[in-house]
């Protein structure tokens, strides 16, 4: 039946409550800051329940991927892509707050041309800007899925995470915080 849990990967969580680390490592890729992303959820990875390991190792991937792609390694995106997604294929449609289909939409079309076997990028993605100087902004309301719709000739944007329900507040990932 649509909407009840996989028994496989039963809910870690009470809706809307998430672990510091998985917001942190959120709000570091919506900055495109995807090394440092990889770096947070990792620590999480290695201590969270086993049910949620491959949804980490998963969200590991694609920005591992990422950031391979920035840095014009073709090879090293498109293999974590293809892995990760498929990690995270038995936690479809929804795992802590995430839609796996259009997370994985948005990489798939910020990794284009590498799946592809296209040239490397000139440069790496662009960092989203800032909305008035708070990234918080970055956060409150859905965007459109990066690359759907644009037509502007401009390289698809960065893919971002917005999860439903969003978290009562999202940690600031440039402070240490130690459990």
């Amino acid at each position: 039946m649509a909407g009840l849990p996989d028994s496989r990967h039963p809910p870690t969580s009470e809706p809307g409550e998430y672990d510091w680390r998985y917001l942190a490592g959120v709000v570091r890729f919506n900055r495109s800051e995807y090394f440092d992303a990889h770096e947070v959820w990792e620590a999480l990875w290695l201590d969270c329940p086993a049910a949620d390991r491959r949804f980490y190792q998963s969200l590991i991937q694609a920005a591992v991927a990422l950031y391979h792609w920035g840095n014009r390694n073709r090879a090293g995106a498109a293999r974590l892509f293809h892995s990760g997604r498929r990690y995270m294929e038995p936690y479809r449609p929804v795992h802590q707050g995430l839609d796996v289909d259009r997370f994985w939409r948005g990489v798939e079309s910020a990794l284009a041309p590498a799946l592809a076997g296209g040239q490397e990028p000139d440069s790496p993605t662009p960092i989203p800007e800032k909305e008035g100087g708070n990234d918080r902004a970055l956060h409150s309301a859905p965007s459109p899925c990066p690359g759907e719709g644009l037509g502007d000739g401009l390289p698809p944007r960065p893919p971002r995470i917005d999860l439903d329900p969003p978290p009562a507040s999202w940690p600031n990932p440039d402070e240490a915080r130690h459990e």
